[in-house]
């Protein structure tokens, strides 16, 4: 059997297994860990096509790790068995449109598909090493939730969660900082989103206090968390090239850190018959420029109705830019010195496009509320914010004969006041939402201070 070994994006380490990959997260030398080869299967989709969700993920799960088979299908089925849906991520018909749900995992988020395996991989790999782990993470609103509830009560296991104050939805804060488990700590940083994942970043690239603490990541730095999320493209497609008999998909992705469509990406260089990916923002347009122009430029963070797609460095892109310069990690690193200095990284169109591959485009606020008002009120059908944004953009390259696939990111039930704003109505409810509301919380908010952060996890680690 052939085991895929993995490198860093910017060629500064030696290759290395799976679930050391796993435990490194961010890469030693301050790039992003990717498989050293991507490889085809379409030779493999016909025998694919019928099988379950979690059958699948065994079969694509097990090309890119280095797990007993057994193990793996019980750590698969184990992930999928908190899910609500027997289907896992079911694919609905609306408008004539495909919507892939993504929410029915514990914290009612498409992170709960990858953090469900990332929590059950973590403790698989602590418990045989007899190690413990500090995670810490950034976030815009749903990792941080999904990555609690993946390893709350979990031995061996510490999660330190920062996200920017006021910044994210009640509900979203609420999901994070009302779990109070021990082994469980909020930071409300009083900042944006970038400025944790700032913080984050500078407290991995000190590889001293990240040894001597043990630390690890959740974030979608972690190439366990693209693996897990490759998954629901090919069952997406599946479903979908079954229901309307035509041999190709495009797809729409809301778009905040690049992690959800690289997998896509990611899918598509396997194999998988995607003829578009369509890149969707909101105000915070930094990657949909990008796709447009060529020019990846920082711009001011704007605070939107969809809050976790407020952001403006997105930490996979560096991902997607290594394949783009041709798997060279001297070119990578160049640009990526480029932007750290001047904010700003320039790619050569070619035919008036970065990658004919993407399309992409922008859903400010009045068109996102628009988007769920007219399909709340023509078809029945509450989509929350983000998806919204991935819908309206999504609809904007609709082709003939070529299915649309969005991705439906959340519950609406999570933005509540988004979804009144847009109906009218306080109609946006779910169970495990409503149950929030009297639960009692714990949080410390910290300023946007990298050795402030690093002093408190020493302090929490030091007492326990």
């Amino acid at each position: 059997m052939h085991l895929v070994k993995y490198i860093s994006t910017r060629g500064n380490i030696k290759p290395i297994g799976f679930k050391e990959s796993v435990m490194m997260g961010l890469a030693r030398d301050g790039g992003l860990l990717l498989p050293e080869e991507i490889p085809d299967v379409s030779g493999k989709l016909a025998s694919w096509k019928k099988l379950s969700y979690s059958d699948l993920a065994y079969e694509i799960m097990k090309i890119f790790t280095d797990l007993p088979a057994k193990d793996l299908r019980k750590l698969v089925d184990k992930s999928y068995a908190t899910f609500d849906s027997k289907e896992i991520t079911p694919v609905v018909s609306v408008a004539g449109i495909h919507i892939v749900e993504l929410f029915h995992g514990p914290t009612l988020a498409f992170k709960d598909v990858a953090l469900q395996c990332l929590g059950n991989l973590f403790e698989y790999i602590l418990k045989e090493r007899r190690q413990q782990l500090n995670i810490l993470a950034a976030t815009s609103g749903d990792t941080g939730s999904a990555a609690i509830h993946g390893v709350r009560g979990r031995k061996r296991i510490r999660i330190f969660v920062m996200h920017p104050q006021g910044r994210v939805s009640d509900i979203q804060e609420r999901q994070m900082t009302s779990v109070l488990d021990d082994n469980v700590f909020n930071i409300a940083v009083d900042g944006t989103f970038d400025d944790c994942q700032r913080i984050m970043k500078a407290i991995f690239n000190d590889l001293r206090f990240k040894d001597r603490l043990s630390l690890g990541s959740v974030n979608s730095i972690n190439w366990a968390r693209i693996l897990a999320q490759i998954v629901y493209y090919f069952y997406a497609a599946f479903r979908v090239m079954e229901a309307t008999k035509k041999q190709s998909v495009r797809f729409a992705v809301p778009t905040g850190n690049f992690g959800d469509i690289f997998a896509g990406y990611v899918a598509k260089r396997m194999g998988l018959p995607i003829s578009k990916l369509v890149l969707a923002t909101n105000e915070n347009d930094i990657l949909s420029r990008f796709f447009n122009t060529g020019v990846y430029s920082l711009g001011k963070v704007r605070a939107t109705v969809s809050p976790s797609m407020d952001i403006q460095v997105a930490s996979n892109f560096e991902r997607y830019l290594y394949y783009k310069v041709g798997e060279a990690p001297t070119k990578l690193r160049k640009l990526m010195n480029s932007f750290a200095s001047d904010g700003r990284i320039a790619i050569e169109m070619k035919k008036g496009t970065v990658d004919r591959l993407f399309a992409a485009g922008a859903g400010d606020t009045e068109s996102t509320l628009a988007t769920i008002r007219e399909f709340h009120g023509k078809y029945d059908y509450l989509l929350d914010p983000h998806s919204a944004v991935g819908v309206c953009v999504g609809m904007r390259y609709l082709k003939r004969d070529e299915p649309m696939i969005c991705l439906a990111t959340a519950h609406p039930s999570k933005f509540g006041k988004a979804i009144e704003d847009a109906t009218g109505g306080d109609i946006a409810h779910h169970r495990i939402i409503d149950a929030l509301k009297n639960m009692p919380t714990r949080c410390e908010a910290l300023p946007v201070s990298v050795e402030t952060i690093r002093e408190y996890i020493e302090s929490c680690v030091k007492v326990e």
